[in-house]
């Protein structure tokens, strides 16, 4: 398994070792004794799949309390997968890192408690399956406007083409008013 460092250090994009012949591949997603060698020494508490068809962004989602931490990867398909930072007290505060995730390339991305989390549908339809380290609790759930221009995040929309969100995603809060981490 490798670790591959992105600009904010604590999120990270993981490649599992894949073994794989003619009759198909091998892969080993999650070890606790692997992950924590790799300085991700984790509890996962909840799994979650969700099927979404191009042009879907789910996100940008984050609890308040609560925080999830999520180690995220596609099966099926491909999703540009994004991370923004909500810790004040971080010296990346504001930033956001992007990575494509596929079932092609295998990466599963690491995503801290206290960053908004989101992705967007790239392929005809991507199944997205992420461990949690807290459950969920609706009551802490908060959405980051996923357009928000303080953010600048750069989706690579199909054809340029506005996404589908759901009414809680199209409601997500600007920057400057969303909630944040101390």
């Amino acid at each position: 398994m490798k670790v591959i460092p992105t600009h904010i250090p604590d999120v990270k994009i993981i490649e599992p070792a894949v073994f794989g012949d003619a009759r198909g591949f091998f892969m080993e997603t999650w070890n606790s004794e692997t992950f924590a060698s790799l300085g991700l020494n984790l509890t996962f508490v909840q799994d979650n799949h969700s099927r979404s068809t191009q042009g879907i962004l789910r996100g940008l989602h984050y609890q308040i309390q609560q925080a999830q931490g999520k180690l995220v990867r596609v099966t099926s398909g491909a999703v540009f997968d994004v991370a923004v930072d909500l810790r004040q007290a971080s010296p990346t505060f504001g930033q956001w890192i992007g990575a494509e995730l596929s079932a092609e390339n295998h990466r599963m991305l690491w995503v801290p408690p206290g960053f908004a989390h989101g992705f967007y549908v790239l392929s005809k339809s991507a199944d997205f399956l992420y461990k949690c380290t807290e459950l969920y609790a609706p009551q802490y759930d908060r959405c980051l406007r996923w357009d928000d221009p303080s953010v600048g995040i750069q989706w690579p929309l199909v054809k340029g083409e506005m996404p589908l969100l759901s009414a809680k995603d199209a409601a997500g809060k600007c920057w400057d008013e969303a909630d944040k981490f101390a």
